[in-house]
C-alpha cells in the first residue's frame, strides 16, 4: 500500500515486512488471485502493486458488513487500531 500504484519488488516487500521469501510468494499469490494487486515485470524483477479501486471495494463492503451500515462505529475503531500505523 505504501508504494501505491507504483508498486515494489518482491524482495522489498519481505525486507520491509520481515517475512521469508516463500511465505510472501503464497501472500502475493493470493492477493493478486483476489485481484487486489497486480504484478508487472521489468527486467528481472516482479513488481506487486496494490489495485486502489478494488482496495476500495474490499474496504467498503467490510465497512458496510462489520458497522451493519453504521460508518460511525468502524471509523472510531479504525482510529483506534490505525492511529500509531
Amino acid at each position: 500500500m505504501r508504494a501505491g500504484p507504483s508498486g515494489e519488488t518482491a524482495g522489498a516487500i519481505a525486507e520491509a515486512l520481515n517475512t521469508p521469501a516463500p511465505t510472501l510468494s503464497f501472500h502475493l499469490k493470493e492477493l493478486e488471485r483476489a485481484g487486489l494487486i497486480s504484478q508487472r515485470r521489468e527486467s528481472r524483477n516482479l513488481i506487486y502493486a496494490v489495485r486502489i479501486a478494488r482496495m476500495r471495494e474490499l474496504l467498503g463492503f467490510l465497512m458496510n458488513d462489520c458497522c451493519g451500515g453504521r460508518p460511525e462505529i468502524c471509523d472510531i475503531a479504525m482510529k483506534e487500531c490505525c492511529d500509531d500505523a
